[in-house]
């Protein structure tokens, strides 16, 4: 999965997960737990079913990695094994 195809699910997974996010209204770096006034259990929510369309385990450790669009997308597209 390139970065491009990774944002777009990012996004799909927001809107998902937080009911009226406009991922369009985010800036790539902008932090989208602030933005989209995520609290620990929404953010948790994003994060499995960001693992959960991925495939990926998505460790504590790495969150801080996935605040924002760029670095989510970034994370998955380098994670994501090749065809």
């Amino acid at each position: 999965m390139n970065h491009d195809e990774a944002l777009e699910l990012i996004k799909q997974v927001l809107t998902d997960v937080v009911p009226g996010a406009d991922p369009a209204l985010l800036s790539p770096d902008e932090n989208f737990r602030i933005s989209l006034e995520m609290d620990s259990l929404d953010f948790l929510n994003f994060i499995e079913a960001l693992s959960g369309r991925t495939g990926l385990p998505l460790p504590e450790a790495d969150y801080p990695s996935l605040n924002t669009l760029n670095g989510c997308a970034n994370y998955v597209a380098t994670h994501t094994p090749t065809a």
